[in-house]
């Protein structure tokens, strides 16, 4: 004979469960399945992105190219393409997928605020350069439109994300990515970059890691089949052509030079007056601000006073007030000594 109180607790142990699984908005089953068709949605908004790239870059799209872009079977890829076809937001034609008129406006609307968010984490946030990419790849499916466009309006309506890309507008408008690659310039010839890839997250990182940002110049020696090889900063390297063709730049009058290697803030000498030329492009937001603040701009005269016991930080007199400053905040501020200052040289 069944104990009543013990069929009554197994009945209320199996309601709790359940309440647990299936309870309306709440329960595991819901949200797995709120789980399942966000993450179908990010699927199909990431296969519409890539029939854009690769109308606009010129490159092949087929079913396999968006099973490799996404990580996904040859299969799924297919499903996903027949879906967005089923949408209205693309169509099949004889060399592969392209974007209707609702498609291309959808796409443009996830770039828009993928460039938007970046260039939000490059001007109010300390998120290092590397993981930009990363971190808009996730905002650019949960941010709505209207979220998108209150963003803009904070932002100051940026027309460039930090890469360089040219942020579409509110109606959808999608500038030309400006420049040319780096891979088709002529030995001989100074450039400016305005433009640097940041996929592959590889490629992309070795560019930082080698000193390329934004508005940097490059001197450019000579081009092989082994790549491409440039002059800035006092060195000498060979960009392979993989690196070369993320770089886009901009050719320089005949008259006009890479520029010279300046000396950083990071090698002035204690007690010796420097001048602050300018402050490195690869340094941006929060930190870039804080240097403005300090009074860092073009022209204001520096001391170094005197090194912690590390050596790490260094005190500067900068407009009459002693602030300690990072080796690497200094290795951002480009110097000039100072005509005809008494070199105070303490030991």
């Amino acid at each position: 004979m069944v104990d009543p109180a013990l069929a009554l607790l197994i009945f209320a142990g199996l309601c709790v469960v359940l309440a647990a699984l299936g309870w309306p908005g709440r329960g595991l089953v819901p949200r797995w399945l709120r789980m399942a068709q966000l993450g179908e949605r990010v699927l199909l908004e990431d296969a519409l992105k890539h029939v854009l790239t690769c109308r606009q870059t010129g490159q092949g799209c087929s079913v396999d190219s968006v099973a490799g872009r996404l990580g996904l079977s040859p299969a799924r890829a297919a499903a996903l393409l027949s879906s967005l076809a089923r949408m209205g937001l693309i169509r099949m034609e004889p060399d592969g997928p392209a974007l209707t008129r609702e498609g291309s406006r959808s796409a443009v609307s996830l770039v828009r605020t993928h460039r938007l968010w970046e260039r939000y984490l490059a001007d109010r946030t300390g998120v290092p350069a590397a993981e930009w990419h990363e971190q808009a790849e996730r905002m650019e499916h949960a941010l709505s439109p209207e979220q998108a466009d209150a963003l803009e309006v904070r932002l100051g309506h940026p027309t460039w994300d930090p890469h360089g890309d040219p942020i579409p507008d509110a109606s959808g408008e999608l500038p030309p990515a400006p420049g040319v690659s780096l891979a088709e310039v002529d030995p001989g010839r100074a450039v400016e970059i305005v433009h640097l890839e940041d996929e592959p997250r590889e490629t992309y990182d070795a560019l930082l890691d080698d000193g390329l940002v934004l508005g940097g110049r490059l001197e450019v020696l000579g081009r092989d089949a082994g790549g491409v090889r440039v002059r800035a900063g006092g060195r000498e390297w060979t960009l392979d052509l993989l690196a070369s063709r993320n770089v886009s730049v901009r050719r320089l009058a005949d008259d006009e030079r890479a520029e010279p290697a300046s000396m950083t803030l990071d090698g002035a000498r204690i007690g010796e007056p420097v001048r602050v030329v300018e402050i490195s492009r690869a340094c941006q937001g929060p930190e870039r601000r804080r240097l403005l603040d300090l009074g860092l701009v073009r022209g204001t005269e520096i001391t170094a006073r005197f090194a912690s016991a590390a050596g790490d930080p260094v005190a500067y007199t900068i407009r009459g007030a002693l602030i300690a400053l990072r080796r690497r905040q200094a290795s951002w501020i480009a110097v000039e000594p100072v005509a005809d200052a008494a070199v105070e040289v303490r030991g």
